[in-house]
Order: C-alpha cells, then sequence, then structure tokens
C-alpha cells in the first residue's frame, strides 16, 4: 500500500464500530424504516397520480419530492444494509462513484424543487387572482426540467473532479456511504480545487436558494397579514405550513454538513446527520404532507372509500 494508486477494487466504509448482534438489529431497523419510505412515498405519488383534485402545480412539485425522496434513500440504503446483514463493510469503486453521483444528483435537485414549491406558494397567497396565469402547466414543468438539469450538472461536476484524484495508502472511509467530504479526506494530491467547488456547489444550491426562500416567506407572511379575517389568514398559512417544516429539516442539517466549516473534529457528528439525511428525511417529507395537509388527506380518505366499495 506504500504505492501510488489512481484505483483500487473496493473501498472500506468505516461506519460506527458495532458488534454483530447490533448490525443485525440495525439492518432490521433501517429495513423497516426504507420500506416504510418507499411505501409513503409512493402513497403520495398514486394519490396525486389518480386524484384529479391534486393535479394542480403544487402536488406536480410535490410528486417530483416523492420521486427524489425514493431515489435517494435507494442510491445509499440497499447497498448499507447489504453491509450490515453480511458483516462487511466494503464497496466497489465503481458502485461508490455511482452512489455519489446518485445522491449528489437528488440532493441537490431536491433544493431546486423546495425553491420552485416556496415560489408556487408565493405566487398562490400574494397574487391569488393571477395563479392560473402565471403557474401554467408550460412553467411548471420548465422548473421541473430546469431542477433536474441543475442537480445532475453540479453532481457531474463534482464527479468529474473528484475522479481527477489518485489514491494511495488507507482505503478506508470514514462514512456509513460514500460522501464526497469523506472521501477527499482519504484522496491523494491536492483536492483545494475539490474543496472550492463543493463550497461554490454548496452556495450555489443552499445559500442561495434558502435566501430566496426567506425572501418569499417574508412577503407570503406580509400578504397573510393583511388578511382581514382570521379563517382567512389560517388558510393561507396552513398551505405554507407543512412546506416550511421540509425546509426547515432539510437545509439545517445540509447547512450544518457542507457549508459549516470543517474543524477536523465533526466526523462522528456528520455520520450521524447524514444517516438521519438517508433515513428519516425522505420518510419526513411524506409523513409532514399527509398529516399536516387537509387535500392529501382527504385523496386518501376518497381512495379508501373507493378500495372499499369493490
Amino acid at each position: 500500500m506504500g504505492v501510488n494508486q489512481s484505483w483500487f477494487p473496493e473501498i472500506i466504509l468505516v461506519g460506527f464500530p458495532l458488534s454483530a448482534q447490533k448490525e443485525i438489529l440495525l439492518c432490521c431497523v433501517f429495513s423497516l424504516l426504507y420500506v416504510s419510505n418507499l411505501l409513503a412515498n409512493g402513497m403520495i405519488l398514486g394519490l396525486i397520480w389518480l386524484d384529479v383534485r391534486l393535479h394542480t402545480p403544487m402536488y406536480f412539485f410535490l410528486s417530483h419530492l416523492a420521486i427524489l425522496d425514493i431515489a435517494y434513500a435507494s442510491s445509499n440504503l440497499p447497498k448499507l444494509l447489504q453491509n450490515l446483514m453480511k458483516h462487511k463493510k466494503t464497496i466497489s469503486y465503481v458502485t461508490c462513484n455511482a452512489q455519489l453521483y446518485l445522491y449528489l444528483t437528488c440532493g441537490c435537485t431536491e433544493c431546486m424543487i423546495l425553491v420552485v414549491m416556496s415560489y408556487d406558494r408565493y405566487v398562490a397567497i400574494c397574487h391569488p387572482l393571477h395563479y392560473t396565469v402565471i403557474m401554467t402547466w408550460r412553467l411548471c414543468m420548465v422548473l421541473a426540467i430546469t431542477s433536474w438539469i441543475c442537480g445532475s450538472l453540479l453532481a457531474l461536476g463534482n464527479l468529474i473532479f473528484f475522479l481527477r484524484l489518485p489514491y494511495c495508502g488507507s482505503q478506508e472511509v470514514n462514512s456509513i456511504f460514500c460522501e464526497l467530504q469523506a472521501l477527499l479526506k482519504v484522496a491523494c494530491g491536492d483536492t483545494w480545487i475539490n474543496k472550492v467547488f463543493v463550497l461554490f456547489s454548496g452556495a450555489f444550491i443552499l445559500v442561495g436558494p434558502l435566501s430566496l426562500m426567506v425572501v418569499s416567506y417574508m412577503r407570503i407572511v406580509l400578504a397573510i397579514l393583511k388578511i382581514k379575517s382570521k379563517e382567512g389568514r389560517r388558510k393561507a398559512f396552513s398551505t405554507c405550513s407543512s412546506h416550511l417544516c421540509v425546509i426547515g429539516f432539510y437545509f439545517d442539517i445540509a447547512m450544518m454538513i457542507y457549508v459549516v466549516p470543517d474543524n477536523g473534529h465533526r466526523d462522528e457528528q456528520k455520520k450521524v446527520l447524514t444517516l438521519f439525511y438517508v433515513l428519516f428525511n425522505p420518510l419526513l417529507n411524506p409523513l409532514v404532507y399527509s398529516l399536516r395537509n387537509a387535500q392529501v388527506k382527504a385523496a386518501l380518505k376518497r381512495a379508501l372509500q373507493k378500495q372499499r366499495a369493490l
């Protein structure tokens, strides 16, 4: 291992040092959470597809969010579950690169979709009379496609800069999956351009969108306060509360992982945060939107009534 090498067949994901019994227990818990994620997001997609009342821009973007949550968890969890079950922590170099690209694409695209959803809420509350004129299906398609393209390009840029690095010495990566910053710590050669691009990506996909959403919701709050009836204010705020909850969970953790400077003593904290991101955030979104959204609950009730009638 003292000889420089630009490629090696396997990477060891250190993860959490646990006994075989605890790994089996975690595998069962993580499997249950993964299946719950698939079912919950699949339910959201099914309801939006089947119920014509949900064929609106808001739920069109919510369906993209559900697809991203399924894809994000599926890019990381199956390999993690396999390693826990077999009590091994290896992943091939090719699979690691594929995992890196997929999770970055899903993460970056989800940031863009959340921005688009906040714009949709801004138009709905601040310009309700012009909502159907502004939020046309053509615009919705353009915004969705642009979000996917931006996410894919940012992920591709990070992957290209990562692939140019040679590797030597230890193959151990202190993470639960092929997370970019953990991989860069075991890379040989100069990684400054990678770190600069990560900061640029974080500023573009996290700081920029979050700033736009803050401005949007400041204007939304001002518009809500101008509504005279208490019931009108309650209904207006209820259409935004679910989105605000998702934004809070998503961006707080992402900022701590990718924007807050790394002092070299945050590896264990980052592993816990990334685990939360992979396991709980994709499951949290459908729960928030189903439990706090009257239209989704009504659509689920109608679907269950139709099923009983058959």
